[in-house]
C-alpha cells in the first residue's frame, strides 16, 4: 500500500485557472504578479496557442499565450479581479478547471505557497510541480 506522502489527494479544493494573454511580456508579467502576490503557487506560460473565437459578430483567430495558474478555488475571485485590473483585453479569459486529484506533497507545497505566508511545505525538487 502506498504511503500517505505518495497517495493522491482526491476531491481537492485546488483549481487550475486558464488565462490567455496577447504576448509573452504580458503573460510573464501576469504570471509573476499572481505568484508574487501569493494568489498562485505556480503559473506555467504556454507560448503560441491559437485561439479561434467569436468576437463582436465575427470569427477571429489570434495567437496568444496561455497561463496555467495553479491555485485554490478560494482564490479564484481574487485572481479574476487581479487579472481584470492588469489585463489589456476588455474581456480576458479567466476560467477555473477543478483539479480532481493531486499528489499530497504537491498539495502541501501549493497550499503553503498560496495566501498568507507560512513556513511549511517546500518542494523537494524542481520536478515537484503540476
Amino acid at each position: 500500500m502506498p504511503s500517505a506522502a505518495r497517495a493522491p489527494a482526491v476531491g481537492t479544493a485546488f483549481v487550475e485557472v486558464h488565462v490567455t494573454a496577447p504576448d509573452a511580456p504580458t503573460a510573464t508579467r501576469l504570471a509573476h504578479l499572481l505568484v508574487e502576490e501569493r494568489l498562485a503557487a505556480c503559473v506555467q506560460v504556454v507560448p503560441a496557442v491559437t485561439s479561434v473565437y467569436r468576437w463582436e459578430g465575427a470569427v477571429e483567430t489570434t495567437e496568444e499565450h496561455l497561463l496555467l495558474v495553479k491555485t485554490t478555488a478560494a482564490t479564484f475571485e481574487a485572481i479574476r479581479d487581479r487579472v481584470r485590473s492588469e489585463h489589456p483585453y476588455d474581456t480576458p479569459e479567466v476560467l477555473a478547471v477543478p483539479v480532481v486529484a493531486i499528489d499530497a506533497r504537491y498539495a502541501t507545497w501549493a497550499d503553503a505557497s498560496i495566501g498568507p505566508r507560512r513556513d511549511a511545505g517546500t518542494p523537494s525538487s524542481t520536478e515537484d510541480h503540476l
